[in-house]
């Protein structure tokens, strides 16, 4: 699921598309609220939200990325 950028709080200083690896905000415009282009390519490692100064930005965490795992017995 692809980041989320609140337009009102968004001060388009581009600090996610520098931080983000994947490229999901390929071809946003300097000085202009950032685009995301490629959803489908965002990993979640939260760089863009943790480096916006504004806190504009939330992931949309999927699912499956939410559940937690159990170990197996250790057999005590």
């Amino acid at each position: 699921m692809p980041p989320i950028i609140n337009p009102d709080l968004c001060s388009c200083c581009g600090a996610c598309v520098e931080i983000c690896s994947e490229d999901v905000f390929y071809g946003s415009e300097e000085g202009e609220i950032p685009t995301v282009t490629f959803p489908e390519e965002c990993v979640h490692f939260s760089g863009c939200v943790y480096e916006c100064p504004e806190e504009a930005i939330t992931l949309r965490i999927p699912l499956p990325m939410l559940l937690v795992y159990r170990s197996a017995p250790t057999g005590r």
